[in-house]
């Protein structure tokens, strides 16, 4: 039995909703080098798989360019000091600031680190100013998600934090709550820190439990600030989990507190990290997984916020097989034009991907697997190490919204 509140493909409104797709090769130049698993050609691909599909094509669809956010902007989740010091190690990456995590094994730093930075944090910024001004009602910067920033230190591959820019673009120009889901595969840390005490922002983050992945934080007992109680939301699964289990966690915790919550605006972070080929996680999940939470997603916008939705990509690191795929089910979802996982990976852009990486690409852009979950009304199950991070979630949360953990 599923729960799937209308979000199979057939059920995304058909209607030409403005949308915004921010894209500019020039986001590639956010690169931490050859050997780093933040590969750009990932952004490169997905960009060309979704444009090879028509995605950018529909004449509801504004494809608009980043543009470098400035130190004001910046300042509006960081501190002054902590740009000045990405600017000092962009100019000089011989003389890291490792106590600001600038220069490190995982965000190394590279000549222009602050523009390539500031850029993807300004991608997400324009997707916020389309919603804001009425030009879009759903936007994606799938080359943004850098969920791990923090106000003084750069972390996980994060340097400037674009999801909680967005938050607070939305919140300054009148936006009186917003919820941001995470379902990357590690703990939205920093966009959770940058709204502990902030009772207008709930943070939602499924991912794994931090005792077998980074950062180590995102328990079921991190649940907001003094200010705002039970705005910190955090379903820390078990390593391993599959689509079923990890979809079960999923609509049983995610709709309900959404729905309680009442936002004005959702703010997605995909990283699709969790798939099972993924070499930096332990998640076991399938392109189909991901494209059904970023309908799930779509459809509480569509419920909630008058379709009001802004979507970023985030982490994931199997370049060819998996990123490109998942983030163009994103734009597909995000367009109201979802793509079909039976649908064949177009030759083109297969031959495209053997001539440059000489490799070979995925045939359907779906992974052929059978995503059936168990709905929570089924029954919770106390021997299921899922269930119980489930029911920890809930009985933390629920309560404080009114919400039955056990039933509702």
């Amino acid at each position: 039995m599923n729960d799937t509140l209308g979000t199979s493909a057939s059920s995304i409104t058909r209607s030409a909703l403005p949308t915004t797709v921010v894209w500019d090769s020039a986001m590639t130049a956010y690169n931490f080098g050859p050997t780093h698993p933040m590969a750009p050609q990932r952004l490169e691909l997905t960009a060309r798989l979704a444009e090879t599909l028509g995605l950018f094509d529909h004449k509801h669809v504004a494809m608009e360019p980043p543009r470098i956010a400035t130190d004001v902007e910046l300042c509006s989740v960081h501190s002054a000091a902590y740009v000045e010091a990405v600017r000092k190690v962009s100019d000089d990456p011989f003389t890291p600031d490792e106590g600001r995590g600038l220069g490190t094994e995982d965000d190394p730093a590279f000549a222009g680190m602050h523009e390539a930075s500031a850029r993807l944090a300004g991608g997400s910024l324009v997707a916020a100013d389309a919603i804001l001004s009425g030009a879009a009602v759903r936007a994606v910067n799938f080359s943004g998600g850098m969920h791990h920033a923090a106000r003084e230190r750069a972390s996980g591959f994060c340097i400037y934090n674009d999801v909680a820019m967005a938050i607070q673009r939305l919140l300054d120009n009148g936006v009186q709550r917003v919820v941001s889901i995470d379902v990357d595969a590690h703990h939205g840390d920093g966009t959770q820190s940058l709204f502990w005490d902030d009772p207008r922002v709930m943070t939602i983050s499924l991912h794994e439990s931090g005792l077998t992945m980074f950062p180590g934080t995102g328990f079921a007992n991190e649940t907001g600030g003094p200010n705002a109680p039970g705005t910190a939301v955090n379903v820390a699964v078990p390593a391993f989990t599959g689509d079923a289990a990890w979809l079960r966690a999923f609509y049983a915790v995610v709709p309900q507190i959404v729905g309680a919550f009442q936002p004005e605006v959702i703010v997605s972070q995909h990283g699709c990290d969790s798939h099972r080929l993924d070499p930096l996680t332990h998640l076991n999940l399938s392109v189909d997984a991901q494209r059904e939470a970023a309908s799930a997603i779509g459809s509480l916008a569509a419920r909630y916020c008058d379709n009001r939705w802004i979507a970023t990509g985030g982490g994931g690191y199997e370049v060819v097989n998996v990123v490109p795929r998942a983030w163009t089910h994103l734009i597909g979802m995000v367009t109201q034009r979802p793509v079909p996982l039976a649908k064949p990976v177009p030759a083109s852009w297969r031959t495209y991907v053997s001539e440059k990486y000489g490799v070979s690409a995925p045939e359907s852009m779906g992974d052929d697997v059978d995503i059936w979950w168990r709905s929570w009304e089924v029954g919770y199950d106390p021997a299921d190490p899922v269930d119980r991070t489930v029911i920890a979630t809930r009985k933390e949360i629920f309560p404080l919204y009114g919400l039955d953990p056990w039933f509702d």
